[in-house]
């Protein structure tokens, strides 16, 4: 056994002739474990909240989308996008055309942002799952055209989930120029009638904007014949995501960017990500501040101890395994307050995972979810785990070394 170790070890273990030496290591060990055991349930929420919300964009986003670079449109015709479809990982795919319009009902106007699908929308994603209403999902029948609108959107427009009136939608004219002595000239307007559904993802940007309507209609609303905003895909089971999305970017090289369901909601999970990393970066600041407990319990230890220094000199131990031996002794404090701290983290995550003691209101069904979600990603405890060892090995470096100088130097 490494001798410095073997030492430190026995240091670790033994009855000090001191007693409050002992009640600071423990100190020592218990606010290490207590700021790990933060940074493991504070991630783990974080990593919840994501997965949360990821749950709410899989409901309404495609699983890939392809967009153009350069332009908000591009020809649907593109032998490209026929490549694309062709694959044989492809099961779904869905031509999109989005724009803003303005949308009149019974005196009441909202922008709205008009989203034309294909029939096979509600084979791409999860939409039905989301709906509310005594209708169903459809988006034309014959020559009428519905609009399935978000929740909020209804509100709004005051129309609710079955409106009996037709929504009025305008859009400018994409040729020609503003003609104030006939504003209405200047745009083109359609109209759409209820399903009897809307639509609640549960996120604003969809639920108080968004119109699903048949591409057709949005075609000729925005004057895009022939053309489409996106091509919405959704793989085969068992599909590897990132190869098919790699194949499909070397198809359509720069013309278009494929982007997966965190790609197309990127500054929603950025804001997260960077919340996630701030929370990461003051608890680890708690973390430094409790290890000084570590650095006041090794300089008691190294007083406690210079008989036995002298001794381990007159023995023939030079100062730097003298030093190696105290070195020791705070990497272990650090490494027994690291794994107690994951492994109570740990156990609460799965607690609150399991019976959600932790709720987020007083009162049942006023949030999304009752209680704090949590998920835990073992990335996030390894990271943790490194950090411990890391801070912990560097807070008892330059005191020990200087504590252990100075002790050496006056005898």
């Amino acid at each position: 056994m490494n001798f410095p170790f073997y030492i430190a070890r026995r240091y670790l273990f033994s009855k000090k002739s001191t007693n409050v030496i002992n009640v600071i290591s423990i100190i020592s060990v218990i606010g290490v474990a207590v700021a790990t055991m933060a940074l493991v349930i504070v991630l783990s929420v974080f990593n919840g909240f994501h997965d949360l919300v990821a749950t709410f964009f899989t409901n309404f986003d495609p699983q890939i989308e392809l967009v153009p670079t350069q332009g908000k449109t591009a020809p649907s015709d593109d032998p490209l996008l026929a490549k694309v479809k062709a694959l044989p990982d492809v099961d779904v795919a869905t031509e999109s055309v989005e724009d803003q319009a303005l949308a009149f009902y019974n005196g009441h106007q909202a922008m709205v942002i008009v989203k034309g699908v294909d029939d096979n929308f509600d084979q791409l994603t999860h939409i039905k799952d989301i709906l509310y209403g005594d209708g169903t999902y459809s988006l034309h029948a014959g020559n009428l055209q519905y609009g399935v609108m978000g929740i909020r959107l209804a509100s709004t427009l005051g129309t609710g989930a079955r409106f009996g009136d037709y929504l009025r939608i305008y859009a400018p004219q994409k040729e020609g120029q503003f003609d104030a002595t006939n504003p209405a000239g200047s745009f083109v307007v359609d109209s759409l009638l209820s399903p009897g559904v809307v639509f609640s993802v549960n996120q604003s940007k969809y639920d108080k904007n968004y119109i699903i309507a048949p591409i057709a209609f949005a075609r000729n609303l925005f004057g895009q014949q022939g053309r489409l905003s996106s091509l919405e895909i959704r793989l085969k089971d068992g599909s590897n995501l990132d190869a098919v999305k790699r194949e499909m970017q070397a198809i359509v090289g720069e013309k278009y960017k494929v982007k997966d369901r965190f790609e197309q909601q990127e500054d929603t999970f950025k804001i997260m990500q960077i919340e996630k990393y701030i929370a990461y970066i003051f608890l680890t600041f708690i973390l430094i501040v409790a290890c000084f407990n570590i650095i006041g319990s090794l300089s008691m230890l190294i007083i406690d101890k210079k008989n036995d220094i002298t001794t381990l000199q007159n023995m023939g131990a030079n100062d730097r395994q003298i030093t190696r031996i105290f070195m020791f002794e705070g990497r272990m404090i650090s490494a027994f307050g690291a794994v107690i701290g994951i492994g109570l983290g740990l156990l609460l995550c799965w607690l609150q995972q399991q019976y959600g003691f932790v709720s987020l209101g007083s009162s049942s069904g006023s949030f999304v979810v009752n209680a704090y979600p949590v998920s835990v990603h073992y990335d996030d405890v390894v990271l943790i785990f490194l950090t411990v060892i890391a801070v912990g090995w560097l807070s008892v470096w330059y005191p020990v070394k200087r504590s252990l100088a100075f002790l050496l130097a006056t005898r």
